[in-house]
């Protein structure tokens, strides 16, 4: 499942030496900008198109939301100074004074109108529209006011307003090419794009808050994560982050120069089945497979213990995590769920068959995150072990997040992060029509818990809520989370301020600087 090691230092110097001749100094580079590896390319600069986590990443520098959720996930003023909620169903914000997008017109309350009508358009395509589709109206009460209006009472509604407003003079002009050009009213500003390799930002220097510590950042692509851990190591990057590799971490830990901080993430790394698939679309198969995967040889064999044995889209360290009992690890049992579903091996050669059909599956993931790929190969082997003919098949994330989307798989291995309420973890991943319901998954009665999680506004009452729904999608294999994800920041030691978020946020790269 290793790499070889010569293999390993081929890569290694080749990356390092694409890094240099994308002009990445290896020296600390003047003029204060932080140079920071990411492992893929963001897929967009819009953030209402935002879909991965470097698109993220990107929309959190460059735009500003009403609001900022803090490191306990507590809304914070941003681009909202103040609101009130007058009634379950109405909540107005009063944008400061003074907020300017880059192009140093006012951010005003026709844009944040714009903004989330634009989201709530279905000709747009927005992949998280359906954590807005609440919303009846936005309206300016004047230019500095907004108000929304709800269907109902909706209890996540304010930790989604630090969506990144957009201006509306720029985003709505068809030749702005916007997602490939973004202009916001964050901390930095858009300079250059170059695919692929990197994502150049300089300080805005009439942000609200005053101009950021830093002169700029620089978004580096380097897929691969030993890479990144070198690069940081012989000062070529000043900054990584997960996903990184245990055995880089830990080297990192005892790296003069460096510093490395450890915290559970909000996240879960999780098997995706295809529920419309023929031989998946049978529960019985998904919960042999979820049998025959010992999730403690995952965590500790290949991660190291830096990520930990999952059971449910409910993460640990939040309020609404709750325990929910998956599968145990039991290959006889899954022998004998195959068996009830009909797969046995006829012709004694070690495969399971059904009506003459072999038991063939295939897993799919990502071709930059090595620890995946190595979690795809044990599982292989685990499948095989157990009479399933198993193949693997890589692409890079693109190629495989389109894979996912179009329902081009049978298991995918894959991952959530930023999971900032437990609708977030589930309402688009598990309802019957949800945007992010990649496996095709139904079940009416989980529709109407999740429906019923978003409109109960007391967080006890909605932890049992989402608990009923996550026993119910753990039991029908919908997803089997394989992992709960930890979240590993390391830094140059000359990197100061940054505060590392559960959710992999980098928002606080404004009060960052370098010594």
């Amino acid at each position: 499942m290793k790499r070889p090691l010569v293999a390993v230092f081929l890569v290694v110097v080749l990356a390092l030496s694409a890094l240099a001749a994308s002009g990445v100094s290896t020296r600390a580079q003047e003029g204060g900008t932080i140079r920071v590896g990411l492992d893929v390319d963001a897929g967009t600069g819009d953030p209402r198109l935002a879909r991965d986590t470097s698109a993220f990443r990107l929309g959190e520098l460059v735009f500003d939301g009403l609001v900022e959720l803090d490191t306990a996930l507590v809304p914070q003023p941003a681009l909202a100074e103040t609101w009130e909620n007058p009634d379950p169903t109405t909540w107005v914000f009063h944008l400061r004074q003074g907020a300017t997008f880059h192009d140093g017109e006012a951010v005003t309350a026709d844009d944040v109108v714009y903004t989330f009508q634009s989201i709530l358009d279905e000709a747009f395509a927005a992949p998280n529209r359906a954590l807005y589709v609440p919303i009846t109206s936005v309206t300016a009460r004047d230019p500095q006011t907004v108000e929304f209006k709800l269907a109902e009472a909706y209890a996540p509604f304010l930790n989604y307003m630090n969506m990144g407003v957009v201006p509306q003079h720029i985003a709505e002009d068809p030749a702005s090419d916007f997602a490939n050009n973004p202009v916001g009213a964050g901390p930095f500003k858009f300079v250059r794009w170059q695919k692929n390799n990197q994502i150049e930002l300089e300080a805005f220097a009439e942000y609200w808050q005053g101009p950021p510590a830093l002169a700029g950042v620089r978004l580096q692509i380097v897929p691969d994560n030993t890479v990144r851990a070198t690069g940081l190591e012989t000062g070529d990057l000043d900054f990584i982050h997960s996903p990184l590799s245990p055995q880089d971490v830990e080297r990192l830990k005892t790296t003069d120069g460096v510093d490395v901080s450890e915290q559970t993430a909000l996240g879960y790394t999780y098997l995706n089945f295809n529920t419309a698939d023929p031989i998946l679309s049978d529960v019985n198969v998904r919960r042999a497979i979820a049998q025959m995967v010992d999730k403690a040889v995952i965590s500790e064999q290949i991660y190291q213990s830096m990520d930990i044995p999952g059971e449910s889209p409910l993460v640990p360290n939040t309020w609404w995590y709750s325990e929910v009992a998956d599968h145990p690890y039991d290959p006889e049992a899954a022998a004998a769920l195959l068996a009830t579903a009909g797969w046995v091996d006829t012709d004694d050669d070690g495969v399971l068959d059904k009506d003459g059909q072999k038991l063939t599956l295939v897993l799919k993931t990502h071709s930059e995150d090595p620890n995946r790929i190595q979690t795809i190969e044990y599982l292989q082997n685990v499948l095989t072990e157990n009479g399933i003919e198993a193949s693997v098949e890589t692409a890079e994330f693109p190629t495989f997040f389109d894979q996912l989307m179009n329902h081009d798989y049978q298991i995918g291995l894959v991952g959530w992060l930023r999971l900032v309420d437990p609708d977030y973890a589930m309402f688009n991943q598990f309802r019957c029509d949800g945007t992010s319901n990649y496996g095709q998954y139904c079940n009416q009665q989980v529709d109407d818990l999740l429906q019923q999680g978003r409109t109960t506004l007391e967080p006890e009452q909605r932890v049992g809520i989402y608990q009923e729904a996550a026993r119910i999608i753990v039991d029908e294999v919908a997803y089997d989370v394989l992992l709960y994800q930890g979240y590993i920041v390391a830094t140059r030691d000359n990197v100061e301020g940054f505060q590392p978020h559960p959710a992999g946020s980098f928002d606080s790269l404004f009060a960052t600087s370098l010594t």
